[in-house]
């Protein structure tokens, strides 16, 4: 996707969820979740928010709207912070958290319920 649009001034910035709290707040990202992605102005102080699919073809077509001004944008309502220094991502993929083993709780014998009233 960056190949297609690189003829365009779009700059680009990554970050996981909640390292940029600061910039999430200032750009209202994160309420409905992540992924997230926003088209930002800074000299217009204009946001604008894809409310779309996290896929190649809806990012592009976002991309193309934003592009040929086809969405109304947001004002920013609070001003874009600097960036802080993250620590750089290792390629590798988060650890699923462990499942508790529940097997042993198989053999257990539960009374009936009572049906009557």
């Amino acid at each position: 996707m960056g190949d297609k649009y690189k003829k365009r001034k779009f700059g680009w910035v990554w970050s996981f969820a909640g390292e940029q709290d600061k910039l999430e707040e200032s750009l209202e990202l994160g309420g409905a979740g992540y992924p997230a992605l926003a088209a930002v102005n800074v000299k217009k102080n204009a946001v604008l928010h894809h409310r779309g699919g996290f896929s190649k073809d809806s990012i592009n077509e976002f991309l193309q709207y934003v592009i040929a001004g086809r969405i109304a944008p947001s004002v920013l309502r609070k001003e874009v912070p600097k960036l802080r220094k993250a620590t750089p991502w290792d390629g590798q993929d988060g650890q699923l958290p462990v499942e508790e083993d529940y097997s042993d709780l198989d053999d257990i014998e539960l009374e009936p319920l009572k049906t009557e009233l």
